[in-house]
């Protein structure tokens, strides 16, 4: 299919993701609210080169039935492997996916991989893929929350998040293994635990 532009890409993103999200399509002025824009024009515009180029379609004279004609492929991206040990270094490019159409799970959940026994006691073990969602404010986060973070320096693990003033210390959940304490300023939280997936075959 022809490639989108940027305000078009913008749109179609939304637009599947509201559509899988609601099971209907939004009205005009919902597209309108979610892209910032004042006028249905851009919106109308928009919408035309979508459907000229193969990416939606609607029946003429009817409200709300835009339909996406191409779904984008359902996974989550597995965005390589994470420490429950040590520290590896931090992910970056997915390199496979997950089919998980009857799951639900929020949005912009990514999977990795687990390397080590560090949270055996949380019952995630080595080679399960932990599900986790990108954190916005990691200032918020409960103590105790599982978490992928990465630390200052060395990389990226799976622990458990406790912060007391402007220090943070990732717990494991293996008595073998010793909490790493660092500098809050040290730790950037990456994503919080969402679903533990494990493969038996």
């Amino acid at each position: 299919m022809e490639k989108l532009t940027q305000a078009q890409q913008e749109l179609y993103d939304w637009l599947v993701e509201y559509i899988r999200e609601h099971r209907y399509s939004p009205s005009i002025r919902q597209m309108m609210q979610a892209m910032k824009l004042k006028s249905p024009a851009p919106i109308q515009s928009r919408l035309e080169h979508l459907r000229n180029k193969g990416y939606i379609d609607w029946h003429e004279g009817k409200a709300r039935t835009i339909r996406i004609l191409h779904p984008p492929k359902n996974g989550v991206p597995v965005l390589g492997s994470i420490a429950a040990g040590g520290l590896i270094e931090p992910f970056t490019d997915a390199v496979d996916t997950v089919d998980l159409t009857n799951m639900t799970l929020p949005p912009k959940t990514y999977a990795l991989r687990v390397n080590g026994d560090s949270m055996i006691e949380d019952l995630i073990a080595d080679g399960d893929l932990v599900f986790l969602r990108p954190v916005s404010e990691p200032d918020l986060l409960k103590n105790g929350t599982i978490v992928a973070a990465r630390v200052e320096g060395h990389g990226t693990t799976l622990k458990r998040f406790y912060r007391s003033g402007d220090r943070i210390t990732l717990q494991p959940a293996n008595r073998k293994y010793t909490p790493i304490e660092v500098p809050a300023t040290d730790v950037d939280v990456q994503g919080s635990l969402v679903a533990v997936w494990r493969d038996y075959n």
